[in-house]
């Protein structure tokens, strides 16, 4: 498959210049995680495509699938918004690809205001300084 040349990449540098490959699957995110199969766990490259903002169904197909051992690169495409970026790397996207109306509405600058994903989480917070989850 080839990149779609009206769409933006967005990783935690902000807006890629360029895409970082084809694409070797493309999956809905109304997918059956039923269907994840061991071929589908060696693709190079997995593309989930979001019909909605408000659909989080791909953020939880991209859990089982890092759950289920995949190792290779994991976009979400479609109606993503700048706020649901942390949530797309801590549910194991690599980047997030974003029709350029999108990004004309959301800017870099939006984008890149979430990049710090691994920052600001509940776990975070609690955590001690010695790593431990406080009770």
């Amino acid at each position: 498959m080839h990149e779609d040349p009206m769409t933006v990449i967005v990783n935690d540098h902000g807006f890629a210049p360029e895409d970082t490959g084809a694409i070797a699957a493309d999956l809905q995110s109304d997918f059956d995680p039923k269907g994840i199969t061991a071929e589908l766990l060696k693709q190079r490259s997995i593309r989930i495509t979001l019909d909605s903002f408000a659909n989080g169904r791909g953020f939880t197909l991209a859990t089982r699938l890092r759950q289920n051992g995949y190792r290779g690169h994991l976009r979400l495409a479609g109606h993503v918004l700048a706020d649901q970026y942390t949530m797309a790397r801590r549910s194991g996207f690599d980047d997030v690809e974003i029709p350029q109306d999108l990004a004309a509405r959301q800017p870099e600058s939006q984008w890149l205001a979430r990049a710090d994903w691994r920052a600001h989480d509940y776990q975070s917070r609690l955590r001690r300084p010695n790593g431990r989850i406080a009770t």
